[in-house]
């Protein structure tokens, strides 16, 4: 029997007046909310979700039949988590979406608050400037745009392109603070294609360079240079038997993460490989860029191949199997959790 059923009449009248008189003030009783507001561990609204990226791949090719970039300003379909319907989100506090380019397209500048990084999965020729200074993007490659940069694309190739973006809109806009503004033109000026990389991008720094943002100065991460890592470093090991090989995309000048809210990371799994069960507070989207496997989160579970996408919630307890050697690509809001003193993990090993 509940302590409101052995109220008297009185009392529960006094109770329900007390209710309305507050009510008028917008209070409410913390009595009645804490439960749901300090959960006993993480509640996300995001589920354990896979993308078939052949499937997407058609509807998107499809989309470029139907409308131009000029029309669509940036031709994205979002993947939206069924656990945040109407939301454009894929995790709780991140966006991601796959965008294509046509041959010989070009999508105008703009910038934003948000910072958003690409993926690239498909095709050749395509590039991002980003406050004018232009990288070519190949298979694998990471690249980011940190908030508030003019960045624009392109697509030089004879192809269609296709890349995967995510971005921390719904952190941005948890805060209200996005920002935006367009141009009807490319970018013209800025340094050199490649600069970035030529002063950051082989262990070295230039003399008295500092920090100036909480971004990396560096705006290509190539795939080639990570995956001859993760080679070395699985013939040398020691391998980590909840991540396989696995190395975390950092800023040269801090060493913390590339990006001010969103971390990435890139892991090696080989053949036959099975991870032991892992969970962490950060919601975490998974690229395939090598390889088939199969994934079990939390109570669901997915066979992924190249260019897949899947999600695992915030503390969904994971485990992978490769079957054959795969190279997987993350990111999450670990670095926003991190700054906060948030983070946690668990290793079941």
């Amino acid at each position: 029997m509940s302590s409101s059923s052995r109220l008297s009449t009185e009392e529960c009248s006094a109770r329900k007046a007390f209710h309305e008189e507050i009510a008028r003030q917008n209070l409410v009783p913390l009595w009645e909310r804490l439960a749901a507001l300090v959960t006993r561990s993480p509640e996300p609204a995001a589920r354990p979700i896979h993308w078939r990226y052949s499937t997407v791949r058609a509807s998107l090719l499809n989309a470029g039949r139907l409308l131009t970039v000029e029309e669509a300003e940036r031709r994205v379909l979002i993947l939206e988590n069924p656990g945040l319907p109407g939301q454009s989100q894929i995790t709780d506090s991140l966006f991601s979406g796959f965008q294509l380019l046509m041959p010989g397209e070009r999508a105008h500048a703009h910038r934003h608050t948000a910072s958003a990084l690409r993926v690239f999965l498909e095709g050749s020729g395509a590039y991002t400037a980003v406050n004018g200074e232009r990288t070519k993007m190949e298979r694998g490659d990471f690249v980011i745009t940190p908030g508030w940069t003019w960045h624009d694309h392109g697509n030089d190739g004879p192809d269609p392109v296709i890349w995967l973006d995510g971005l921390d809109v719904p952190i941005v806009n948890l805060f209200k603070t996005s920002f935006s503004e367009g141009s009807a033109a490319q970018q013209t000026e800025g340094p050199p294609q490649g600069d970035c990389e030529a002063r950051y991008a082989a262990g070295l720094l230039p003399e008295g360079c500092k920090a100036e943002s909480l971004s990396s100065p560096l705006l290509n991460y190539r795939y080639g240079r990570a995956r001859e890592s993760l080679a070395a470093l699985l013939r040398n090991g020691p391998i980590d038997p909840c991540h396989g090989v696995k190395l975390r995309y950092a800023n040269p000048l801090t060493g913390g993460s590339a990006m001010s809210t969103i971390s990435a990371a890139i892991q090696l799994l080989p053949s036959g490989f099975r991870t032991a069960p892992y969970r962490s507070t950060d919601g975490t989207v998974f690229v395939v860029i090598e390889g088939h496997g199969h994934s079990d989160i939390g109570d669901a579970s997915f066979d992924w191949a190249e260019n897949d996408v899947f999600v695992a919630p915030s503390w969904g307890l994971g485990r992978h199997h490769a079957q054959n050697e795969a190279v997987v690509f993350s990111f999450s809001d670990r670095a926003a959790q991190e700054k906060l003193g948030l983070w946690r993990e668990q290793r079941d090993t």
